[in-house]
């Protein structure tokens, strides 16, 4: 297949009146010309070049120069002031109601048993069955411990959760709804401050699972009267391979708030060494180990640029981005039977699209090894994730383009 000229002087047009253009090159191996497209910045983004300078420059003097003296000297706090960067930067919580620590999977957990400690009368916890797995899997665990019930939310193959579905799943024994803001899959982008009306209408709390969408899509927590939140911090923050999550608590939860797992360093006095557990003041409470500081070195990075160009901008591009991809799928994937499982509605659409085709499950390894780098899903879909600062627009037309080219070898 040829090049769409007029696809790709498109593609360079968008990139040259871009605004944004110039921060691509803050990213280490943006230019690596193995890699002809990156698309995958949904799972794991690019480092920024600040960030290898920042650890280098942490282990030689931090770490070796300060040792064990660094957790007196700032380390202890790190978690709680990165938190609060996440809060102003990223997703609209006033300080204090943020932290970092743990896995995804773990503060979703913590969160949801604080939560349904917090509904004792109510049996009921509610999620959409197309959910990432560890929410579902969590949920379940969760519901059996507890001797609860899950009340599933089935939702379109191309969609997500609406206002309209969970009002018709909650009820007067729902004690707890678990949702993503945009949907692992479709790419979907939840209506937050519709559906957790609907859900405090029904007198049950909400946890919000943001892995999709922080850093790619204005949130506004505190202002959508959210109780609970979480997310990874490898995606579009950028922090590196199983760099450590964050988690929300609302102001108005965190005193009543019930650590389920009881650590050391989330107890009043810590280094008191007491035989009895006292939960910290605040949102440390939430803490239960030792801090990953290492893991958030690049997420500072990450954020500090994102507090520099403003999550409207970033959000504009990103609309831009997947806007002209499915242009792009649309025409140049026209009659191979590709289909397009994510909204066309840019309002209601992350920054990741997702399109399906039966070849794409053998076609991936192939589009890996000629530097096109999406990722699969189950059942038939390659998602394009489009990171709106280390992405441009001719990468993404390449990329899809090398996926057309490819069909017709995949088919035969």
């Amino acid at each position: 297949m040829s090049e769409n000229t007029s696809l790709l002087s498109r593609a360079r047009t968008l990139d040259a009146e871009d605004p944004l253009a110039g921060y691509r090159a803050r990213f280490e191996g943006h230019d690596d010309p193995d890699i002809v497209a990156y698309l995958d910045g949904n799972s794991l983004g690019r480092p920024l070049t600040d960030t290898l300078q920042r650890l280098e420059s942490f282990v030689r003097e931090q770490w070796a120069g300060r040792l064990i003296r660094g957790w007196d000297e700032g380390w202890l706090g790190l978690p709680e002031q990165v938190g609060d960067l996440i809060g102003r930067v990223a997703i609209g919580a006033a300080a204090g109601q943020c932290t970092v620590a743990d896995s995804t999977s773990v503060l979703l957990y913590k969160l949801a048993r604080a939560a349904v400690a917090a509904r004792p009368d109510r049996t009921e916890i509610v999620i959409d069955r197309d959910n990432f797995p560890t929410d579902r899997f969590i949920m379940e665990g969760i519901a059996a411990e507890r001797g609860l019930q899950l009340r599933w939310v089935d939702l379109q193959y191309d969609g997500g959760a609406t206002a309209a579905e969970v009002a018709a799943a909650v009820g007067p024994q729902s004690a707890l709804v678990v949702l993503s803001h945009v949907a692992y899959r479709s790419g979907h982008l939840a209506d937050v401050p519709a559906i957790t009306r609907v859900v405090h209408d029904a007198g049950a709390l909400v946890l919000w699972d943001l892995s999709h969408s922080v850093g790619s899509v204005p949130a506004e927590l505190d202002q959508w009267d959210v109780d609970y939140a979480t997310g990874c911090s490898y995606k579009y923050l950028n922090g590196g391979p199983g760099a450590p999550a964050w988690a929300y608590v609302a102001q108005r939860h965190l005193a009543d708030f019930q650590q389920p797992i009881q650590g050391w360093l989330g107890s009043a006095d810590p280094f008191g060494m007491g035989s009895d557990y006292e939960p910290a003041p605040g949102i440390r409470r939430l803490v239960s180990g030792t801090p990953p500081i290492i893991g958030m070195l690049a997420m500072q990075d990450m954020l500090g640029l994102i507090g520099e160009v403003g999550m409207p901008a970033v959000r504009a591009k990103s609309i831009a981005l997947t806007s002209f991809a499915i242009e792009a799928v649309e025409e140049l994937m026209e009659g191979a039977g590709v289909v397009i499982s994510s909204p066309r509605d840019p309002r209601k659409r992350g920054s990741h699209i997702t399109i399906d085709h039966p070849a794409f499950r053998d076609l991936v390894p192939e589009l890996w090894a000629k530097g096109v780098i999406p990722d699969y899903r189950n059942p038939a879909g390659i998602r394009l994730g489009l990171s709106p600062l280390s992405t441009s627009f001719e990468e993404t037309y390449l990329g899809i383009q090398r996926i057309a080219e490819s069909l017709p070898r995949a088919l035969n």
